[in-house]
Formats: C-alpha cells, sequence, structure tokens
C-alpha cells in the first residue's frame, strides 16, 4: 500500500531530506504500534499527519527524526543514516514544551551551542529568533514561567535558530487558547513560505484546512494514504479515513 511513498532517497553531503523510512515496524510490550511504514518526505510544504489517538504518528516522527530506533527497518536522511552531526538540520518541538531551567535567550543560546554555531554568534541569532515570534521583551524571563503558549513558541523558535531543513511539529497548539494558537500558526505559515519543510501532527482537521498541503492518514501503525489536502478533505479513499473525517469513533 505504501511502496508509491517512496522515491530515490538521495540528497547532498549535508543535507537531511528526503526524509526516508522504509519497513518501519515498531514493537512495544508485544503490540505493534508501526506496522510496515514506508514514507518519503522530501520537497517544499507542509505534511499533516492525522488519525486517531495510538495510530502511530508521534512514535513515527521520532523514528524518523533519529529519536527512536524502529524494531525492524531503516531509516535514511538524504541517503544515508541518521548522524549527529546533521541533526540540527531536524527541527523538532513535541506537544509539551522541554525547556531548560534558564532564560528564554540562554534556551535558545544552548541550542546553537550544540549546534555548533560559534559562541560569537549565538546571542545575535538567539535574540533575532526571539523578536520572530515577539518574545524579545521575555529574553531574560525563566523559560518555565512564561505562559504555555509563549512556551510553545519559545521552543519553535529554538528549533528554528538552528536553520533546519524541517520542521516536525507533535500537536504545537493542542491545549492553547485561540490567541496563542494563532501566533503559533502564523509563525508556521512563515516558516513554510521560506521554503522549510514542515511536518505537522493534529487532530484539528480546521488547522489542517489552514496550513497543509497534503496530508497523510495514519491508523493501526499504517499509512492508509497520503493525499492533497483538497482530495482528503473530499474524497478520503478508505472507510477509515471516512469515519474520521465524519468525525466518528475510528476502531
Amino acid at each position: 500500500m505504501q511502496r508509491h511513498l517512496l522515491g530515490d532517497c538521495e540528497g547532498g553531503a549535508s543535507a537531511v531530506l528526503p526524509l526516508c523510512g522504509q519497513g518501519l515496524f515498531f514493537e512495544r510490550s508485544g503490540r505493534r504500534i508501526l506496522d510496515g511504514i514506508d514514507i518519503e518526505i522530501a520537497g517544499p510544504g507542509t505534511l499533516a499527519l492525522i488519525g486517531p489517538n495510538g495510530a502511530g504518528k508521534s512514535l513515527l516522527v521520532r523514528v524518523l527524526a533519529g529519536l527512536v530506533a524502529p524494531s525492524e527497518g531503516r531509516v535514511t536522511w538524504a541517503g544515508r543514516p541518521p548522524d549527529r552531526g546533521r541533526a540540527p538540520r531536524i527541527g523538532f518541538v513535541f506537544q509539551r514544551p522541554v525547556l531548560l531551567r534558564r532564560s528564554a535567550l540562554a534556551n535558545i543560546q544552548y541550542a546553537l551551542g550544540a549546534a555548533g554555531v560559534p559562541r560569537s554568534e549565538r546571542k545575535q541569532r538567539a535574540l533575532d529568533a526571539l523578536g520572530r515570534a515577539g518574545l524579545a521583551h521575555l529574553a531574560g524571563a525563566p523559560a518555565r514561567v512564561l505562559s504555555g503558549g509563549e512556551q510553545q513558541l519559545l521552543s519553535i523558535v529554538r528549533a528554528l535558530a538552528t536553520r533546519p531543513e524541517i520542521l516536525i511539529l507533535d500537536e504545537p497548539t493542542s491545549n492553547l487558547d485561540p490567541s496563542a494558537a494563532s501566533a503559533i500558526e502564523a509563525l508556521v505559515g512563515a516558516v513554510r513560505a521560506e521554503g522549510v519543510r514542515i511536518v505537522l501532527i493534529t487532530h484539528d482537521l480546521g488547522q489542517v484546512r489552514r496550513l497543509a498541503d497534503e496530508v497523510a492518514f495514519l491508523h493501526r501503525g499504517r499509512i492508509m494514504e497520503r493525499t492533497a489536502k483538497v482530495e482528503f478533505a473530499e474524497r478520503p479513499r478508505t472507510s477509515e479515513a471516512r469515519a474520521y473525517v465524519r468525525g466518528d469513533i475510528v476502531l
């Protein structure tokens, strides 16, 4: 079902795109969470990963980003196995912000240091990142006392400060108020327009309509279909996807 998603999976020496998974399986406690997924992520635009809870969406992106090893299968970044040197080219933002016990500015400076950015450049790049998110006035504030929306914006611009090729967002606006969600969507839209590849996990079909270019629908650890956003919204091919779009419980 999924072989048509794969291309040649080749890229440049420092690139991570195309990001490819071939024959990905993952089992835990006797339960198969990923069930033979083949996927290629390349080119511009936003891919929305959707599906019911437990479908394997979050695990899939963690495997592709090199954060979790699959039980079987192969992940490649631009045709080669993942390596630490290229890891900063993948920006990853979790559903719950993971921030250090230091200032907002220092959080970004730390990420830049880990990515090998020269010390002389870190402060200005961090300040520029905060300014982009409208957080410059909070540079010296402890990151963990910021509001939920501010923390998530900080997480996103921290990931962007390393100038990634691809930004992976795992439900970045869940449990946020509309104002914070709107600010995050605006930032994601601007980043996409600059050519950064976006992968967005979301349960919000309205957000899919606003931000996505294409949709991959996952169920029971498999990609049931992957298609353009408009086609998926109007003509989902599988019964499971049709039920999901209607708002029914998908078993």
